[in-house]
Order: C-alpha cells, then sequence, then structure tokens
C-alpha cells in the first residue's frame, strides 16, 4: 500500500477563477499530475510501478496526486482479484477524456525534444503519445506493435470514431496478434511527431520497418 501523504495544513490550491481554463488547472496544473494520467493512459498501473516509471517524483508526493486525482474523479483505486493483494490505480471516463489534452501538449513540447540530455529518463511507451497520432492518420481502426531500441509497447487506433474504454497504449508487446508491428529509433519517432514525414514515407526510405498483411498495415503503407 503506498505511504499516506502528509497532512496538509489548508486546503488544495484553486485559481478562484469562474474560466473553464481555470477549473481544469485546478484539477490537473499540479507539478505530475499530468504525467500520471500519462502513465495511467496505459492501462491500470500499481503504485511501486508508476513510481519506477516516473523517476524523480517523490513518494509522498506521488500518494498527494493520486489522492487529488481521486477526489477530483479522474481516477480510481481498486484491488486485484485473489490470489493478488495488490491495490491498482486507473482512470475513470472523464480521466481518459484528457488523452488528447496530453496529446496536444506532446505535439507543442516535440520541437523541445532535440538531442537527448544525459540525465533524460526514457521509456519506451513515452513515445506512444506523439506516435499515436501519426498512427490514426491512417483513419483505421487497430493495434500497432511498436518495437525500439529502448522497448516494446502497442498503440491502439481508434480509426478517426470515438474511443472506447480500452487503454489508448499499453506497455510491452500485445496482448493479441496486432494488426501491424512497426519498429524504428527513438530519433525517427520524434521526427514522426514533428510531422516531417508520415509512417508510409518512413517506410518507403527505409526508416521504418512495418509488417503486416491487414487493412491497417496497407493503410500506414499508404499514408
Amino acid at each position: 500500500m503506498p505511504p499516506q501523504p502528509r497532512p496538509q495544513s489548508r486546503s488544495r490550491r484553486s485559481y478562484d477563477q469562474y474560466c473553464a481554463a481555470a477549473r481544469g488547472l485546478d484539477a490537473v496544473g499540479d507539478r505530475w499530475t499530468l504525467l500520471i494520467v500519462r502513465e495511467l493512459l496505459a492501462g491500470p498501473r500499481r503504485y511501486t510501478d508508476l513510481h519506477a516509471d516516473l523517476p524523480g517524483v517523490s513518494t509522498d508526493v506521488l500518494a498527494s496526486r493520486l489522492k487529488d486525482m481521486e477526489q477530483q474523479g479522474l481516477s480510481t483505486r481498486r484491488r486485484l482479484a485473489p490470489p493478488s493483494a495488490a491495490y491498482v490505480y486507473e482512470l475513470t471516463e472523464r480521466g481518459r477524456e484528457l488523452l488528447p489534452v496530453l496529446q496536444a501538449i506532446a505535439a507543442w513540447g516535440a520541437p523541445a525534444l532535440d538531442e537527448r540530455r544525459p540525465t533524460d529518463a526514457v521509456r519506451a511507451h513515452w513515445f506512444a503519445l506523439p506516435l499515436l497520432r501519426s498512427l490514426e492518420a491512417a483513419e483505421v481502426e487497430g493495434v500497432v506493435e511498436v518495437r525500439l531500441d529502448e522497448g516494446r509497447f502497442h498503440v491502439r487506433a481508434a480509426g478517426g470514431g470515438a474511443r472506447t474504454g480500452a487503454e489508448a497504449y499499453g506497455e510491452g508487446p500485445a496482448p493479441a496478434e496486432p494488426d501491424a508491428r512497426i519498429a524504428l529509433d527513438a530519433d525517427t519517432c520524434v521526427a514522426l511527431s514533428r510531422g516531417e514525414f508520415t509512417v508510409g514515407e518512413g517506410v518507403r526510405s527505409g526508416r521504418i520497418e512495418l509488417t503486416g498483411d491487414g487493412v491497417l498495415a496497407k493503410a500506414l503503407r499508404e499514408t
């Protein structure tokens, strides 16, 4: 069970402004909150997993942010079925609605991804957010398994339609046979997120290896 946050001497801060942007920032504007959402968009996570994939966050801050997110209706905590005794955190429907917000922030921040700094941590699934937009340009629904030097993850493209309750992406290989597989390096992933070329153009130039014979794989080749 995660450590309990230290008692607060005053109530959670608010901008106290009757403004939609201010209300939104009241809920997710604290440091680390949106990055916790990024992790939970990959599916339910244990506290220890969240802490491992959020290098730099203290245990007190993580516990506090998770408690705030539950109070804001962004996430819930539940106990896994026996024989496991672990608790996991997962996003509510309102929490999952933050996906396009994070995609927009990732697209805006992509130009700042120049040379990787020696102090920069990296996880393969952190590339899912910017890559998701590129994969959905094919406008075909399906699952794409992605292989980077840093690891593997899978992305669920909605094909331009409304998303259901399924996670947008997940760590590791796809749980079932994916509709397509792509292999690329981190620099190519960053270039895709900047809109420098499409997946199809990356395949034709040799920067991206794409395998699969289904509709989604074909559509990606033609982008």
